[in-house]
């Protein structure tokens, strides 16, 4: 089970209309063996990155966030790196969707990228939107996700969840029988 609030620090702060390919470069964009990512992550940005940044970190960012196709690789490489959760004041219709249903959770916080620095403390609650800023004191309320997604998180991703509820084979499980009266 994930757990609901996560104690980790801002890892990166993406800006408006961020396209999520460029942390590992476009031209990566074809892998998906682990240590290849790993080795192109955020080499553009900051060739520590892979180095400094721990499990529990999260990544922050603007609006618009993960603007551009909804490839995998590049949130498969932060994954591995440690992230658990993205905050950003909106998202990408193509990732939001794309990473919900690979269990990431997405934590829409308007202005929290004028809040963060990079490497601050946070505190994320991901069901109820809510992130605090140890450095400051401040805490932000953001919009809560959908029951629905909330499952999908709590499964691990949507094929999980989709495994919980009809089974590995695939098929509906049988009605229960109906009760006599």
């Amino acid at each position: 089970m994930i757990e609901d609030v996560f104690k980790g620090r801002v890892a990166w702060k993406f800006g408006d209309d961020f396209d999520i390919d460029l942390v590992i470069g476009v031209t990566n964009i074809k892998y998906y063996d682990p240590d290849k990512l790993r080795s192109v992550l955020m080499q553009a940005y900051d060739p520590t990155f892979v180095d400094d940044v721990k499990p529990g970190d999260v990544l922050v960012g603007g609006r618009n966030f993960g603007y551009g196709h909804p490839h995998y690789p590049a949130m498969i490489a932060m994954r591995n790196a440690g992230i658990v959760a993205v905050v950003a004041e909106s998202y990408a219709p193509g990732f939001w969707r794309g990473e919900l249903y690979q269990g990431m959770p997405l934590v829409t916080v308007p202005g929290i990228a004028a809040v963060v620095d990079r490497w601050d403390d946070v505190e994320v609650d991901w069901r109820t939107a809510t992130v605090r800023v140890t450095r400051t004191g401040q805490q932000l309320v953001g919009t809560a996700p959908s029951p629905h997604a909330i499952d999908v998180i709590e499964a691990g991703g949507g094929l999980n969840l989709l495994r919980a509820q009809y089974g590995p084979s695939g098929t509906t499980p049988a009605p229960a029988a109906a009760p006599a009266y």
